[in-house]
């Protein structure tokens, strides 16, 4: 166990997602054999379904974990979900192209995640009260903008399928969003490791203060972490419309922004900063999205699974503290 403990801390991120994935499948496998013979967990429609939903919470990790890395947190990434995929629903209607559409979806997100980082340099609040307020204006916004109603669009064929699974002949057998998703993490991955820009983020996450006497460029670098953290939040938004069938819902990601932290968490990021693995980030990511598939497959009840799945952000964030106290 202390061998375990200690893997966790930081020497191998990945250890303690991928045992919990591994535990969550073994016992919703072992479930089924005894309660559902019939329908086994394993299957190839579910195993799609997990990485269709597992695609969604991913992408929002991906930024995350640079921001968490930095020394921040991102509240705001859910209502920021639905603003980015109601603005994409809108311009469709409007009889943008699918490539215009996409474009001013993401370039919505750059534009909020640039406020965040604004407002945590020039106006020196902190992360969780300034995303706080912006969680509220753009869930705000995204009602506004869609008359608080759903909104249905006539998107082309290569924005619409990004998450439809494959067809049995393709050459690929996962769906491109899932395919995208991970070359984003493999630039994330890279960029952590090998860059200056990389560096900075850690160092600034470690501590800010002898990062700037360093020279490094703090303001700089947290608007650009932020920026980006903008950016996967509008491409989780893109995914999400294609969840929905080509629909911008003004209600999406409720509750999105625990997920994504719970999978940052669990995969090695440290809440106090200067900690995160990409790799980490997506086992939980896939574990999370993996427990909830494993309790509808079990038919635990809504109540229930909310409570579960509080009780396991509850002691991600434990353990990071007794991380923390152990360094």
């Amino acid at each position: 166990m202390k061998r375990l403990l200690e893997a966790w801390r930081g020497s191998n991120p990945v250890l303690a997602p991928l045992l919990g994935l591994v535990l969550v499948v073994l016992a919703a496998t072992l479930w089924g054999l005894s309660e559902k013979p019939d329908s086994p967990f394993l299957s190839g429609y579910r195993a799609a379904l997990v990485l269709k939903q597992s695609a969604i919470v991913a992408t929002g990790a991906l930024g995350m974990t640079l921001v968490i890395a930095a020394g921040g947190i991102d509240l705001a990434i859910g209502s920021l979900l639905a603003l980015c995929s109601v603005v994409l629903a809108k311009a469709l209607q409007g009889g943008h192209s699918g490539t215009e559409a996409l474009l001013l979806a993401l370039a919505t997100g750059v534009g909020a995640g640039v406020v965040h980082g604004l407002l945590v340099t020039h106006g020196r609040l902190a992360p969780f009260i300034a995303t706080l307020g912006t969680m509220l204006l753009w869930r705000g916004a995204a009602e506004e903008v869609s008359a608080q109603k759903k909104l249905s669009s006539d998107a082309p064929d290569w924005l619409a399928s990004l998450l439809d699974p494959p067809a049995t002949d393709d050459l690929l057998p996962v769906a491109t969003g899932v395919l995208l998703v991970l070359l984003a993490a493999a630039a994330m991955a890279w960029m952590l490791a090998r860059t200056v820009f990389g560096r900075r983020i850690y160092a600034i996450g470690s501590n800010e203060a002898a990062a700037r006497l360093c020279g490094v460029p703090i303001y700089t670098t947290k608007i650009a972490v932020y920026a980006l953290m903008g950016f996967f939040a509008a491409a989780a938004g893109v995914l999400e419309f294609n969840n929905l069938n080509a629909q911008g819902n003004p209600s999406s990601g409720a509750g999105y922004e625990l997920d994504v932290i719970a999978a940052v968490v669990l995969g090695g990021g440290s809440l106090s900063g200067g900690k995160g693995s990409i790799a980490g980030s997506l086992l939980g990511a896939l574990l999370m999205t993996t427990l909830r598939s494993a309790c509808i497959y079990a038919e635990v009840a809504d109540p229930l699974q909310k409570m579960l799945v509080g009780a396991i952000i509850l002691v991600a964030v434990a353990l990071d503290r007794w991380r923390e106290r152990a360094r």
